[in-house]
Parts: structure tokens; C-alpha cells; sequence
């Protein structure tokens, strides 16, 4: 549905630490600038550092292979220093196969990983 997603974020390094961590479980990584994670060699989210600003919430949604990738997606955001916004579950309200969790980033996104499939 998008080419690529820019994320004001208050401090660079600690956005960095935190996408690194929730979405290494879904298989995305850091590019070589530092500033852009996704698929290896394609980053679509891109970090754009907005010192001394407020950050407007956003919502971003990423697509995870399974419900395992999802349970990790949330453990390892929460390590990272995120906040529980929604524990790994179904949202049968969505869908009776949406499996999502979703966590409030440390500029206060809300990020989902979410898995359509029932496996």
C-alpha cells in the first residue's frame, strides 16, 4: 500500500534502539545510513531526527510471517523501552485470523506487528 513511512522522532539513537529490537523479530534490519529498517536492501521507515519538538502520534502497522514473530515483535519492543499498548492476541473485533500486538514507541507511535494467518 506505501513506498516508504518518515517518523519524526525526538532522539535518534534511542528510535534506533528500539526499531532495531521490534523488528529484528519480523525481519527487518537497519540500511547502512542508519536511518531507514525493512527487508534487506528495500528500508520503507525512515527516522527523522526533531530535536527540541513534540512528535505527533502515528499509527504504523507491520506485517508479520506468524503469531510467534508477532509474541517476539512484542517482547523484544518492550525490552527496548516501549510501553504495552495491547498484548499479543486475536482481535476477533478485526477479524477472526488478526493476531496483533501493539506497543507505544519511545516518541509515542503507536506500532503494531500483526499476523493474518491462523498458523
Amino acid at each position: 500500500m506505501f513506498d516508504h513511512v518518515g517518523l519524526h522522532v525526538r532522539d535518534l539513537e534511542l528510535a534506533r534502539r528500539f526499531y532495531r529490537a521490534a523488528l529484528a523479530p519480523l525481519g527487518h534490519v537497519q540500511d547502512d545510513s542508519g536511518t531507514g529498517f525493512g527487508p534487506k536492501g528495500s528500508p520503507s521507515l525512515w527516522l527523522h531526527e526533531t530535536k527540541g519538538k513534540e512528535t505527533a502520534g502515528t499509527h504504523l502497522a507491520f506485517r508479520a510471517a506468524s503469531r510467534a514473530a508477532v509474541e517476539r515483535f512484542y517482547r523484544a519492543g518492550l525490552e527496548a523501552g516501549a510501553r504495552d499498548n495491547g498484548k499479543p492476541g486475536v482481535r476477533a473485533d478485526y477479524s477472526p485470523t488478526y493476531f496483533a500486538a501493539f506497543l507505544i514507541d519511545p516518541d509515542g507511535n503507536n506500532i503494531e506487528a500483526v499476523c493474518l494467518s491462523e498458523g
